[in-house]
């Protein structure tokens, strides 16, 4: 058999090179170059072409995979995953550095070990004695939690366990880098006890000897994902990878590997605020428009039920410039404050910054309000932010943002019970948004009484004139 060896593979063109050059002279790419495992067998356990032969198999063949899943014993992150953790699943969760990744799934491990003897999970094949018995018939001293920690010592995870009150006997701990040894405890420690749940924090200290680039690399960060996955598929484990959102998102970032795993969750925020949100990006057993929001508190990640009232909980009244607005964040209708800035300008050129929503945005709709509705904006600074650290990507804002700027501009403050929903378009025109009874529904429960929306005025330009006379 021959000896398994390494080359450099262009990410862009394919050409292979016996060793690293910074630019592709094929091309001529700066860093495609990418370290990649080829011929022989590797710890990875691959095969030579050749050696065997694969089975084919009709759709009415195939196995279905139980419905039942692992509940993380907390329901926003269960909303986000589609109703809990899917066995032999592997997700990504990818984020800033700090934003609290690791607290997240510190805690989901320790509820999942906690609790562990009672969940309910459909096997994927028959047990040997009694094959009609679907329960977990797992107690808590035959399944456990493993987490797996390149980045901290265990004595640094023992102060945030016991800052976060766990104190779980089935959660365990390895400290440890090489990806072909974790796999190899995780596969002996696989035997007695079982592992219901692996976490890897994080992807991008993992290294094999197979390679010799550093911890990092996407050539590293590719071939240990490939073996951990590997070792998920075939045992029917959940496995759950951290990864950091660096500046490029490309050489270091979880980019590389949302093509390979099931789910890639993003954890969102400001790292000096306390709101945190979890987004689905892909998810191959749910939906991908799910949000899940937590706020960092001292004793960890707290879930939370009704997000609009943290957002409208220090509203200054009577000032000009504040409107509410209704988002939809997967199913969930959530109410934000949209504040507004007008200060006479000392530059050339008038500044439009906005903090929460995109710059182009704000400057078309700065556009529409000068052109369309004839305010003066030339003569003003104006800046628009979203209260509570929130980042809006969805149009249903849009006139929202044209009410406090206006209101901002003439300085005549909006009704306290006033909710605006709705897209403007380039002729000053209002559209509606999806979802739009159900904004409607959750503004009015919370006490908005008066909703503008496309079902109220079609025109930009008389509901400007009716709210601010």
């Amino acid at each position: 058999m021959p000896k398994s060896h390494t080359i450099f593979v262009c990410q862009q063109c394919g050409y292979e090179s016996s060793q690293w050059m910074g630019k592709c002279p094929s091309c001529g790419t700066w860093n495609s170059l990418v370290e990649t495992l080829v011929g022989g067998e590797a710890r990875s356990g691959k095969r030579e072409a050749g050696s065997g032969t694969a089975k084919l198999q009709k759709l009415s063949e195939i196995k279905e995979i139980g419905s039942s899943r692992i509940s993380t014993g907390m329901e926003e992150f269960d909303r986000v995953l589609g109703g809990g953790i899917v066995a032999g699943s592997v997700t990504l969760l990818a984020g800033e550095p700090g934003i609290g990744k690791s607290t997240l799934l510190l805690q989901a491990a320790a509820n999942i070990a906690q609790e562990v003897s009672q969940v309910a999970r459909v096997p994927q094949v028959p047990r040997a004695k009694d094959s009609r018995d679907t329960r977990d018939t797992s107690n808590s001293r035959g399944t456990s939690v493993v987490y797996v920690s390149g980045e901290e010592s265990p004595s640094q995870i023992k102060i945030r366990a016991q800052r976060l009150g766990i104190k779980s006997e089935n959660l365990l701990f390895l400290n440890e880098t090489d990806a072909d040894s974790i796999i190899d405890t995780i596969q002996n420690q696989k035997r007695d006890p079982a592992s219901t749940l692996v976490v890897v924090d994080s992807i991008q200290t993992l290294t094999t000897e197979d390679l010799t680039g550093t911890a990092g690399s996407v050539g590293q960060v590719r071939e240990c994902t490939n073996r951990l996955l590997n070792m998920a598929k075939s045992q029917d484990i959940p496995l759950f990878l951290v990864g950091h959102v660096t500046k490029e998102g490309s050489i270091a970032g979880p980019m590389v590997l949302s093509h390979m795993v099931d789910t890639v969750l993003f954890f969102e925020g400001e790292r000096f605020a306390s709101l945190r949100m979890l987004r689905s990006m892909k998810n191959r057993f749910g939906p991908t428009d799910e949000v899940g929001v937590f706020e960092m508190i001292e004793k960890g990640l707290n879930e939370i039920d009704n997000p609009s009232e943290i957002f409208l909980g220090e509203r200054t009244k009577e000032v000009s410039g504040s409107v509410i607005t209704c988002l939809m964040e997967g199913t969930r209708p959530l109410l934000v404050e949209i504040q507004a800035l007008a200060s006479q300008t000392q530059l050339p050129i008038p500044r439009r910054v906005g903090q929460g929503i995109d710059n182009n945005r704000l400057q078309l709709l700065v556009a529409v309000l000068s052109r369309r509705i004839g305010l003066p904006t030339g003569g003003f600074d104006l800046f628009v932010n979203v209260a509570g650290g929130i980042k809006i990507s969805e149009p249903g804002a849009d006139l929202a943002i044209c009410l406090a700027l206006a209101s901002a501009i003439m300085d005549k403050p909006l009704s306290q019970k006033l909710c605006a929903i709705g897209e403007i378009g380039l002729l000053g025109e209002i559209r509606r948004v999806g979802g739009l009874e159900k904004r409607i529904k959750e503004s009015k429960r919370l006490g908005f009484t008066k909703v503008v929306s496309a079902n109220d005025s079609s025109s930009l330009r008389e509901t400007v004139r009716e709210l601010l006379k």
